[in-house]
């Protein structure tokens, strides 16, 4: 058989030929019909507009795309079309019944519901109108409202019935070569149809109101036309435009930097970037300052005239593209400054260029490994920092190790470690521009071994993996919070430093401790301490509150029990400058008791619900059972009502 024809067997006795060009005749001469064919089976609620549109697409590519039937996916090498024997008209032609099979199996996969997946069929264009058929009387519309709501083949067998003229058995076959599965349900639903009033001289599907190829044109909304225009217009200008100032050379970029392209150009941006309008304090500023605090840091380091250093840091801070890596504490913002920023450093540090800017609120870190290596951009938020608190900034961080550039009033510098109070401090290196020696950090696995903290005077810092080193504090809220200092301080930093792996990443400011109980421990246990531990941010809120019960029989040095813990509470503050927590404890009778304390302002203690009690005073104790849990409040002495950290 030759590749250009298919096989048709009507009423599967007789076997036929249709070649191509007797398909593409049949389609040219019966095109109305084909259209209107599909568009009765097509949903009416895509729209009248649309719907001849997808009708006349529809119809146009009834033909296969190649000159073989049976080679596209929408082809059968042999298929059974239904035709009647002394059929007269269109029927009786063997290339209009393969067309007209072709136009009912695309309108009925057109008809289905889409998946998010698969694309929309392609449509003819027509701008500036709107297309739709002559519109009928009363009967076209109560029909075109009945058909709206049959399903694709319920409009489909309708469609062959009475258009088409066929009968039950050709319609079920016809349909079922189109791939309805369940043909029978589809003639039930078309025969549900009401028959309209109609004229005796033929069928309403034959009148104007479904006539795809006699349309109406009328305009579309000419003031949206109008608008949608002139958007066009602006986005091609501002097309060119950007094109061309993403293609003059210069300011900073290249393919070979690590800042993305400008996207605008904006005065204060410009002089943003520019290095010539770096801020930069004099040497001896600090010591006139009204505030001690990085707007007091000179500009130190061995490349802080390097032009083309400083204007890449500042481009890749507005601008950072794909390959840098950037990292912001907790709540800092990491979008370009706003002005020229204060220059704090640049220089070389352990094989790196690093840049040390600051724009009064956050201070950014930028550091590049060579010639189109590695650049990394760090936030900090830093703002409203005093002398305390401004003493160092990290510079680098190289195999487990940190460097720190101190601040200009820093004399004297030393590494102590918290868990071993005892031990004296070992004094640390700096270079000439306040860059310190290699500080071992704490190891993230077994932060217990060792916590090595920075002391600078009598203020203590500990790296929390930020940019700034928190402040350690102790003593009571509010006026009674001095530096770690004194043995009492340090043997409760000692058993309280490993809790501070609990409050990395989180834009720690400073952290304070604060003994708030003493405790007798039942039989002849000994004594425990209640320690109440705060860590406060930059930002203000996302703090962490941590109760600790510390027995000192314990073994020394080791870390306190977590008795209770809290996120964005002011309790332990100068706000809340009081506590109430307790834990269960075992004794070495395996004995279980309930142990309570609260701060000075507590004056009784009652325990409900799985173990019941109350005391007069600051500490509770009373017998429970392993696993109880006990609802705990206290009274303090203004009357008020006080309940557990939590």
């Amino acid at each position: 058989m030759d590749q250009h024809q298919a096989t048709v067997a009507p009423d599967d006795e007789t076997t036929g030929l249709i070649d191509v060009e007797q398909a593409e005749a049949a389609l040219v001469e019966h095109y109305p019909r084909l259209v209107r064919l599909a568009y009765l089976i097509l949903p009416p609620g895509i729209g009248r507009t649309r719907r001849v549109l997808a009708a006349h697409a529809l119809a146009q590519r009834a033909l296969p795309r190649n000159r073989g039937y049976g080679t596209g996916p929408d082809q059968h090498p042999e298929v059974e079309l239904p035709w009647q024997r002394g059929t007269k008209g269109p029927a009786a032609d063997s290339g209009y019944a393969y067309v007209r099979l072709r136009v009912l199996r695309l309108a009925l996969r057109a008809a289905r519901p889409r998946r998010w997946w698969q694309r929309p069929p392609a449509l003819p264009q027509v701008f500036g109108l709107r297309l739709f058929p002559r519109s009928g009387g009363a009967d076209e519309l109560a029909l075109e409202k009945a058909l709206s709501e049959l399903s694709g083949p319920g409009r489909a067998a309708y469609v062959l019935l009475e258009l088409e003229q066929l009968g039950e058995h050709e319609t079920r076959t016809l349909l079922r070569t189109a791939g309805v599965t369940d043909a029978r349900a589809a003639l039930e639903e078309a025969e549900s149809v009401p028959d309209p009033a109609g004229s005796r001289d033929g069928s309403l599907l034959e009148s104007a109101e479904f006539d795809p190829c006699s349309l109406q044109a009328r305009p579309t909304d000419l003031m949206r036309r109008r608008q949608h225009l002139r958007a066009v217009l602006v986005a091609v200008v501002a097309l060119v435009v950007c094109g061309t100032l993403l293609g003059m050379p210069g300011e900073g970029w290249g393919p070979t930097s690590a800042a993305a392209p400008s996207y605008a150009r904006n005065p204060s941006s410009e002089r943003a970037l520019d290095p010539d309008r770096l801020t930069r304090a004099t040497p001896d500023a600090w010591r006139t300052a009204s505030r001690a605090d990085f707007s007091s840091w000179p500009a130190r380091g061995d490349r802080v005239r390097d032009t083309e250093l400083l204007r890449r840091a500042l481009a890749v801070w507005a601008r950072p593209g794909r390959s840098v890596r950037v990292s912001a504490t907790l709540g800092t913002q990491s979008g370009p400054p706003s002005g020229p920023p204060q220059l704090l450093f640049a220089g070389e540090v352990d094989q790196a260029s690093v840049v040390l800017l600051y724009d009064g609120l956050r201070v950014a870190r930028y550091a590049e490994t060579g010639e189109g290596g590695a650049v990394a951009l760090d936030f900090a938020r830093l703002d409203a920092a005093d002398a305390a608190t401004s003493t160092a900034l990290v510079l680098s961080r190289t195999d487990g190790n940190v460097r720190y550039l101190t601040a200009p009033w820093v004399r004297h510098a030393w590494v102590r470690d918290l868990l071993r109070p005892g031990v004296a401090p070992r004094p640390l290196h700096r270079s000439g521009d306040g860059v310190t020696d290699p500080v071992r950090t704490v190891p993230r696995l077994r932060p217990c071994r060792g916590w090595p903290a920075l002391q600078f005077g009598s203020r203590l810092v500990a790296d929390l993996g930020e940019l700034a080193p928190a402040r350690l504090t102790y003593g009571a809220p509010g006026a009674g919070v001095r530096d770690v200092a004194g043995r009492a301080a340090r043997a409760s930093w000692a058993r309280t430093g490993c809790r501070l792996a609990m409050m990395r990443t989180r834009g720690v400011r400073s952290v304070n401790a604060w003994r708030f109980a003493a405790q007798a421990l039942p039989e002849a246990g000994g004594h425990a301490a209640w320690l109440c531990t705060r860590a406060d941010t930059w930002r203000g809120t996302g703090s962490k509150v941590l109760a600790q019960f510390q027995p000192w029989d314990t073994r020394r040095g080791a870390s306190g029990a977590v008795a209770a813990g809290a996120d964005n509470s002011p309790a332990c503050g100068p706000r809340e400058p009081r506590v109430l927590a307790g834990v269960l404890w075992k004794a070495r009778s395996g004995h279980w008791y309930l142990l309570a304390a609260g701060s000075r302002q507590v004056t009784g203690i009652v325990a409900t619900g799985g173990v019941r009690g109350r005391s007069y005073g600051r500490g509770l104790t009373l017998p429970a059972k392993a696993g109880a849990r006990a609802d705990l409040r206290a009274r303090l002495m203004n009357g008020d009502r006080l309940g557990p950290l939590r």
